[in-house]
């Protein structure tokens, strides 16, 4: 009969018990972290001062466009305008129908039985269900009269007072009075308010355009729908779609550069091509450090050397993926199948034909692919760079953040950004399965 060998099964003992111990190690190693990083990030202090009520105006602010109206209070001009924009004026014959003024008394509809009036003595809020809300100067500062408490929608200082209710939104301080009325949608998305075709529905401009007379004299109404879509003062549809083209042309000069570049470097950092141990090693070097500095580094160091722009942010790109394409195919140049050089050899090839003939149709399919997955991915990165080269759809969107109030421009640059990466990401499957695969 066998024998167990105690020594043996006490290591084999031994073994089970260390694997026990790591089972029960790194979850609890993992949760320590977790613990430290709650703790160390102040996750609860973030909770306890986050600001639901800016969450949900921001929110708002995106899918939502807002009417000014607002009084100064040394001159007691009045001015309508989206988003508070000089380019959003309307003139006074197109003032809305919820607002009517004589000069020297403006009175603003809400809806809903809210509503707002501006005369000489100050302004007034009439809020259903709480009472009236009078703002006055003072002597040393603004007078405010509301039923008291004062509820947590009414913020007021001797300098400011602003009310914010699901109708709308009223600001007042000693330079001006403000009233903010939200709709739905992006208004003079299309059109602005100084163009014709501007409040007409679809079907009215569906037939300005196929038969109805012209409303200028000097184009077509087809032809005044485009020019006055393509230079909309609000929203810049020529910029936008010119900043679109500059993202991606800076994501494919950036890849397409680094890839020809990398290709004859990556053949001198291959060992089964380039015998000098030392130049290699220096070769993979070189990779090693321009693809471990983030392209964001290699921006703002070339912004200071060759100052702002697209083709800054292509240089960025092309000096990082150069890195990356140099070790990438350089690894896949190593990996070849050395039967197929040797037959190109057989023929009596020189060196270059053998590359050409024996070497490229082996790693093409792979570089193909790497090349096609990083334009891809540098088609979002593009938008980043360019916020800070000045260029591209980022700059743009870089813009209308730092404005804190044009946030529907944010969500529509943030569409089109989604739109360029999703085109992207089909462009470059097509031609993966064209140039790969054949299909």
């Amino acid at each position: 009969m066998a024998t167990i060998d105690p020594v043996l099964t006490a290591r084999v003992t031994a073994g089970f018990a260390r694997k026990r111990l790591l089972a029960f190690a790194v979850p609890a190693a993992i949760l320590a972290y977790l613990a430290y990083a709650f703790v160390a990030f102040d996750v609860a202090g973030l909770a306890a001062r986050a600001r639901l009520d800016n969450a949900r105006i921001l929110l708002s602010d995106f899918v939502s466009h807002k009417i000014h109206v607002t009084r100064d209070n040394r001159s007691g001009a009045l001015s309508v305008a989206y988003e508070g924009e000089g380019k959003g004026l309307f003139p006074p014959e197109k003032y809305p129908a919820w607002i009517a003024t004589d000069g020297t008394r403006t009175t603003i509809d809400l809806g809903n039985g809210h509503i707002v009036t501006y005369d000489d003595q100050g302004a007034r809020y009439d809020v259903p269900g709480y009472g009236t809300i009078a703002v006055r100067p003072g002597d040393s500062g603004l007078a405010l009269d509301a039923p008291l408490p004062l509820p947590a929608w009414i913020n007021a200082s001797d300098t400011r007072v602003a009310v914010t209710t699901p109708a709308g939104r009223f600001t007042y301080t000693r330079s001006k009075v403000e009233t903010f009325r939200y709709f739905a949608g992006w208004e003079q998305f299309f059109f602005t308010v100084e163009s014709p075709y501007w409040g007409r529905g679809p079907l009215e401009l569906a037939g300005l355009a196929l038969w109805g007379e012209r409303l200028d004299p000097a184009r077509s109404n087809i032809a005044g729908m485009v020019q006055d879509f393509w230079t909309n003062a609000m929203w810049r549809h020529g910029d936008v779609a010119w900043a679109i083209f500059e993202t991606v042309l800076m994501a494919f000069l950036g890849t397409m550069g680094a890839a020809m570049v990398a290709l004859p470097l990556g053949f001198l950092a291959a060992r089964n091509f380039n015998p000098l141990g030392p130049l290699r090693f220096a070769l993979r070097r070189v990779f090693d450090f321009i693809r471990g500095v983030d392209g964001l580094i290699w921006t703002i160091i070339l912004s200071r050397a060759f100052g702002p722009g697209p083709m800054t942010g292509a240089l960025a790109m092309l000096v990082t993926d150069t890195g990356s394409f140099g070790k990438m195919f350089s690894e896949a140049l190593e990996n070849i199948d050395e039967k197929q050089v040797e037959g190109v050899r057989s023929t009596g090839a020189n060196a270059l034909q053998r590359a050409r003939f024996g070497v490229i149709p082996q790693v093409t399919p792979v570089l193909l692919s790497q090349v096609l997955y990083y334009l891809e991915s540098n088609t979002r990165s593009a938008t980043v760079i360019g916020a800070i080269v000045g260029g591209g759809i980022g700059l743009m969107l870089t813009q209308a953040i730092q404005t804190q109030k044009d946030w529907e421009e944010v969500a529509y640059y943030m569409t089109l950004i989604v739109l360029m990466v999703m085109a992207m990401d089909s462009l470059s499957g097509w031609l993966r399965r064209k140039l790969i695969k054949g299909e």
